[in-house]
């Protein structure tokens, strides 16, 4: 039944059968057929049929529940099994929103140091992206962010606060200051994030609090690009203190603390909540409290 489960999960998250198909590696009618079996192993119908996927019946989303959490133990128990014969190995898929992404290597070259046949993927997200590739098994971890938003149901390991600094160039307004408001801030010709981030969100928070709106003349979805258009002189940019310091500036770039409020949130870890964790994300969330403690010590 758990291969039935897991094509289920996945034709669930698709909503569409021939995609389904392909992510699962099988064809579509073997994935049509294997979903009715299942149906009628439980005696209700998962999935609304028609010409094409129409989602799926209230008992289907039941289902699903028990689904990933049937699929989630299995995995568990098939990786602690494999890790007491052969030790610690396979691959480990971490998500991590952009803001955070400056810091991730500070917690895989520490995990790969201590298990060297695990190899990894880190790929950037939204904070919405993370929790919903988290709960369709599409990763093992993420970090993300803790507060301001729902995370649902969650493991989480905080790692720090994330607190605002004006990113601008020499000879730009206020560069010269030692602080800046909120309400300053949006006054200037400003390149954010795109609004499905949640560090956007965060941002446009704090300025309505200041009476003031955000409007950007440019927006993207990678920091680095934000980086390059504040070199350019033309734009200034809101970003996270330590995302600013491990960019490197030179002189010609300011970094300036943004008060009233001095703003912070907390990114973190975060796992499935299921006990045991498989090996792999045990050894995830452990670096995660050991970089946690080095870095509240510093």
């Amino acid at each position: 039944m758990i291969d039935k489960l897991e094509f289920f999960i996945v034709l669930a998250r698709e909503r569409h059968f021939g995609r389904a198909a392909q992510e699962c590696g099988v064809t579509q009618p073997t994935l049509s057929a294997s979903l009715k079996q299942l149906e009628e192993q439980l005696g209700v119908t998962l999935v609304q049929r028609g010409s094409r996927f129409q989602g799926l019946t209230p008992e289907g989303q039941r289902v699903l529940e028990w689904a990933r959490r049937i699929v989630g133990d299995a995995r568990t128990m098939r990786e602690e099994m494999k890790a007491a014969r052969k030790g610690l190995s396979g691959h480990a898929r971490i998500a991590v929103i952009p803001t955070a992404t400056y810091m991730v290597t500070d917690l895989t070259v520490a995990f790969t140091e201590k298990h060297p046949a695990v190899t990894l993927s880190v790929t950037s997200c939204t904070s919405y992206q993370v929790l919903s590739r988290l709960e369709n098994f599409e990763i093992d971890v993420g970090i993300s962010y803790l507060e301001n938003e729902p995370t649902g149901r969650v493991a989480t390991v905080p790692l720090y606060a994330e607190r605002y600094q004006l990113i601008t160039s020499v000879g730009q307004a206020f560069a010269d200051r030692d602080e800046v408001t909120w309400s300053e801030v949006a006054t200037l010709p400003l390149c954010l994030l795109t609004p499905d981030m949640q560090n956007r969100r965060i941002i446009n928070q704090h300025l309505v609090e200041a009476g003031a709106t955000a409007k950007p003349t440019l927006e993207s979805n990678s920091m680095i690009v934000l980086f390059s258009h504040i070199r350019t002189g033309k734009w200034a940019s809101i970003m996270p203190v330590n995302l600013a310091q491990t960019l490197g500036f030179g002189a010609d770039i300011k970094s300036i603390p943004i008060v009233e409020p001095d703003a912070h949130h907390v990114v973190g870890m975060i796992a499935a909540p299921r006990e045991p964790h498989t090996p792999i994300v045990s050894a995830l969330l452990h670096e995660a409290r050991v970089f946690a403690r080095k870095l509240s010590q510093r």
